[in-house]
């Protein structure tokens, strides 16, 4: 989600780059509540740090207290930035109860990235 903001928000000022420690495949709920924010995630696919170790970036964003503990160190320098989030993939109950956490995390990750690129720019 927060790779489909960026890319949304932020046009060509950056290019966001999205991965975990454990990928998994992307959540039909995720797809879901970005859709209804007029994004399509449904082209992503879910990677591994591992692909990215040796390329540097200009900032690392982590999302959960475990990928930031597992997060690799990357060449040159950049900013690192922790967001704590849920993982709404963890949620309980019927799709109905779930989907409403996925639009929580959603809408706090929106808000982080605008946060980030309003500062960026200062």
């Amino acid at each position: 989600m927060a790779e489909g903001f960026l890319c949304r928000l932020a046009g060509d000022d950056f290019k966001g780059f999205s991965a975990g420690v454990m990928p998994i495949k992307i959540n039909f709920l995720a797809i879901t509540v970005m859709a209804e924010v007029d994004i399509n995630i449904a082209s992503q696919r879910s990677k591994s740090i591992k692909e990215f170790l040796g390329q540097q970036f200009d900032y690392v964003a982590t999302v959960c207290d475990n990928a930031k503990e597992a997060c690799p160190v990357f060449p040159g320098r950049y900013k690192r930035m922790h967001w704590y989030l849920e993982d709404p993939v963890e949620a309980n109950g019927n799709n109905e109860e779930k989907i409403i956490v996925f639009r929580k995390i959603r809408d706090q990750i929106k808000n982080y990235i605008e946060l980030f690129l309003k500062e960026s720019k200062t």
